[in-house]
């Protein structure tokens, strides 16, 4: 294994706030086994890791190849987001040479009269929002509601969707939707 598997498990720990004593207890490890495993003086058989792994929402694919360290991104400044969006609608995409991301962050800006198309949208998943700024027509399976300020939404996308700016100001939304179809 080229990866450093005692600081790979000692940062997994970490990060996901965990004593050695409390990793051990819960996968049914020795403490002295996590302790040993850490400090590179034990390399764990696979069934061994494993076991340890499932302590964690995490598979073994996972614990190899996430960058537990926090070399990933974790704040992403407003200039750093880029457009995604297409004509008078801007995405911006939080996160997007994550490779890793399970979700779809957006700041969106609907310029006055646009809209998503007159074809109505579907995909899998959920996605949800808040209204920031102006007001946004949503309709999702053939009722329509007018949001403002503070108002949000959330349903299955697999419900035929659009969203549509018929104010005068642009609108902006903070949405996510899951998984990601950006």
């Amino acid at each position: 294994m080229s990866i450093e598997v005692g600081k790979q498990l000692r940062a997994v720990r970490t990060a996901f706030g965990l004593s050695q004593r409390e990793l051990a207890k819960r996968a049914g490890v020795t403490n002295g086994m996590i302790s040993l495993i850490e400090q590179d003086r034990v390399s764990p058989s696979i069934g061994s890791l494993q076991k340890i792994l499932s302590a964690f929402p995490m598979t073994m694919a996972e614990f190899f190849t996430r960058d537990m360290e926090g070399k990933e991104n974790v704040v992403f400044r407003a200039g750093e987001l880029p457009d995604v969006g297409t004509g008078d609608i801007q995405y911006r995409l939080v996160a997007a040479a994550r490779h890793d991301r399970k979700m779809s962050i957006l700041s969106e800006t609907y310029e006055p009269d646009t809209d998503t198309g007159e074809d109505m949208l579907t995909h899998s998943g959920e996605e949800g929002g808040v209204v920031v700024a102006g007001e946004l027509e949503v309709t999702v399976a053939g009722k329509t509601w007018v949001l403002g300020p503070g108002d949000a939404y959330y349903f299955d996308s697999r419900l035929p969707h659009r969203f549509r700016n018929t104010g005068k100001v642009p609108a902006r939304i903070v949405s996510a939707n899951t998984p990601p179809t950006i």
